[in-house]
C-alpha cells in the first residue's frame, strides 16, 4: 500500500487536458512532478519509510517521464529518463538489499533533470486521448498497423489507446517490436524503448499499458526533418524493406541448427567491414547451412563489444544496448517470420552503427578474438585490481578481466563490483543502460565467447578511481 494522505477528485484533476493515470498511481505521479528536485529524494525516502512500495515508485517514475518529457526531436537525450527505467530496475533487482533503492532513487532524480530540460524547451505534456476516436476490438490493431505504416501520428495515437484496451501485451509486443526495429533512426533508441517499455510493464502491471502504448507510437513515428518515409526511399528504411524480401529465403526448421563457435567468429570478421546487405546475406546463408541463430547472436554481441574497444564512445555503446534490446525482442515475439526479420535487422543495425562510429572518429583495429589475458606477477588479478584500472587504463583493465575470468574467478563478484561502481560513480543514463545490458547478455552468449565479450565491454564500465557522485552520497545518507 502507498502511504499517502487522502486526495480528493478535484485535487487529481488536470484542467489543462493532460493525460491522467489510474487513480491509485496519479497522486504519486503528481508528487514526483510537483516536488522540487532539491527536496525530492528526501521526501521520497520519507514515503518509503512510511510504506511506499518499490513497484509503485517504479511505475510512477516511468509515467511521470511519459507525461512530461517529449521523445522528440530524437528518441534519446532528455527522453532517457524513460528509456533508462528498466535498466535501473535490472540494477536494483541484482543488488544487495542495502543498495536496492539506489538505482531507482537515481532514476527519480534523473526524471527531474529531464523535466526541467523539457520545460525549458516548451513544456510539452502528453494530452488526454480523444475517446470519441478510439477504435474498438480488432479494428484497433488494424488501424494501429495502418497508421504506423503511414507514419500517421494522430491515427496511431488513438489506435494505440484502443489496442491497449482490447489486446494482450503479447499481441501488442509483436506489433511494436516490428515498428521499433524497422528503421535506423536515433541509433537504436526505438528498439530500446520498445524492449524497455514492455519489460517494465511486466513489473508494474498491464493496467498502465495505455499511456505507454501511446507514448511508444509517438516515439516510433519520429522522423524529424524528413519527408514521410512511407512515401520516400530513405536510407534508414532500406534495410527493413530489403530484409522483408531476404527473410523469405530462410526456410522452415531454421531453429533446428547447431551452435557453432567458428560461425560466430566468421560473422565477427565479416561485421568489421561488410555492408549491411552483405552481412544480412551472410546470416541467411549461415542459417541455411544449419547454424543455430544463437551463434549468429554470438557474432553480433562480439562485434558490439569489439566496437566499444575500438571507440569507447556513445555510438559503440548503443551498438551494445541496441543489440541487447533487439535480442530481447527476438526471444519474445510470437510470430516466427517476425523473429527471423528481427535477427536480420539486428545484423544490419550493427553494420550501420559501426559506420556511424567511423563517421565520428577513428576505429583502430582491436580484434576481440585476439584480446590477450594479462596477469599480475604470475598471479590471477583480483576484482579490486581490475576496477582500479577501469576507466584509467582501459586496455589493462580488459586484459586483467579476461585473465580473471579465464582463471575461474567469480563472475558474480565481478558483476557486483561493476554494479556498485555504477551506483556510486555513474552520473548518466548510459551508465545504467550499458551496464545492465552487458551484465545480462553475458549469460546469453556461448561459453567460448562470453568472457571476451565482458572484458571488451569493460572499456565503458565505471571504475574505482572515479569519485562518488553527490547524488550517491545523498541517497546513501537517507538510509533507505
Amino acid at each position: 500500500m502507498i502511504s499517502l494522505p487522502a486526495v480528493t477528485a478535484e485535487e487529481t484533476s488536470l484542467p489543462d487536458g493532460s493525460v491522467q493515470f489510474h487513480a491509485n498511481i496519479e497522486p504519486l505521479v503528481r508528487f514526483l512532478e510537483e516536488t522540487p528536485r532539491s527536496k525530492l529524494l528526501e521526501r521520497v525516502a520519507e514515503r518509503i519509510r512510511g510504506g511506499l512500495s518499490y513497484r509503485d515508485l517504479l511505475a510512477a517514475t516511468l509515467l511521470a517521464g511519459i507525461r512530461n518529457v517529449q521523445p522528440r526531436p530524437a528518441v534519446g537525450f532528455k527522453f532517457h529518463c524513460v528509456l533508462v527505467i528498466y535498466s535501473a530496475h535490472q540494477a536494483s533487482m541484482a543488488s544487495p538489499n542495502d543498495q536496492r533503492w539506489l538505482p531507482l532513487l537515481w532514476a527519480v532524480d534523473y526524471f527531474k533533470r529531464s523535466q526541467a530540460q523539457d520545460l525549458s524547451e516548451g513544456n510539452w505534456t502528453m494530452a488526454a486521448v480523444d475517446d470519441s476516436r478510439v477504435p474498438s476490438g480488432r479494428a484497433s490493431l488494424r488501424q494501429l498497423r495502418r497508421s504506423l505504416d503511414q507514419w500517421d501520428v494522430d491515427g496511431a495515437d488513438v489506435a494505440a489507446a484502443g489496442a491497449a484496451r482490447n489486446l494482450s501485451t503479447g499481441r501488442l509486443l509483436d506489433t511494436f517490436a516490428r515498428y521499433g526495429s524497422r528503421d535506423y533512426r536515433n541509433i537504436g533508441h526505438k528498439a530500446i524503448y520498445v524492449a524497455g517499455a514492455f519489460r517494465t510493464l511486466e513489473v508494474i502491471g498491464p493496467e498502465h499499458a495505455e499511456p505507454v502504448m501511446r507514448s511508444l507510437s509517438y516515439a516510433l513515428l519520429n522522423h524529424s526533418g524528413e519527408p514521410n518515409p512511407a512515401e520516400s526511399d530513405l536510407m534508414p528504411d532500406r534495410d527493413g524493406r530489403e530484409n522483408d524480401e531476404r527473410v523469405e529465403r530462410i526456410s522452415a526448421g531454421w531453429l533446428a541448427g547447431k551452435r557453432d563457435d567458428d560461425a560466430a567468429a566468421e560473422l565477427l570478421t565479416a561485421l568489421r567491414s561488410e555492408s549491411s546487405g552483405g552481412a544480412c546475406d551472410l546470416v541467411v546463408e549461415m542459417i541455411q547451412r544449419g547454424i543455430h541463430p544463437s551463434s549468429v547472436y554470438d557474432g553480433l554481441f562480439l562485434a558490439a563489444s569489439e566496437l566499444v574497444t575500438r571507440q569507447p564512445a556513445i555510438v559503440p555503446l548503443h551498438c551494445v544496448t541496441t543489440t541487447n534490446a533487439m535480442h530481447y525482442l527476438f526471444r519474445s515475439v510470437t510470430d516466427d517470420r517476425l523473429r527471423r526479420w528481427i535477427l536480420l535487422q539486428n545484423t544490419a543495425f550493427v553494420t550501420r552503427l559501426r559506420d556511424s562510429a567511423k563517421d565520428r572518429d577513428k576505429l583502430p583495429d582491436r580484434p576481440i578474438d585476439r584480446l590477450a589475458a594479462t596477469d599480475s606477477d604470475g598471479d590471477a588479478p583480483s576484482v579490486e585490481s581490475i576496477f582500479a584500472e577501469v576507466r584509467k587504463d582501459r586496455a589493462a583493465a580488459a586484459g586483467k578481466m579476461l585473465a580473471y575470468l579465464q582463471s575461474g574467478g567469480s563472475v558474480h563478484a565481478l558483476m557486483q563490483q561493476a554494479r556498485e561502481c555504477v551506483f556510486l560513480k555513474g552520473d548518466d543514463s548510459h551508465d545504467y543502460k550499458f551496464s545492465s545490458a552487458v551484465l545480462e547478455d553475458y549469460s546469453q552468449i556461448g561459453p567460448a565467447w562470453r568472457d571476451r565479450y565482458l572484458a571488451g565491454c569493460s572499456y565503458l564500465l565505471r571504475g574505482d578511481s572515479e569519485a562518488d557522485t553527490k547524488l550517491a552520497m545523498q541517497a546513501r545518507s537517507l538510509g533507505v
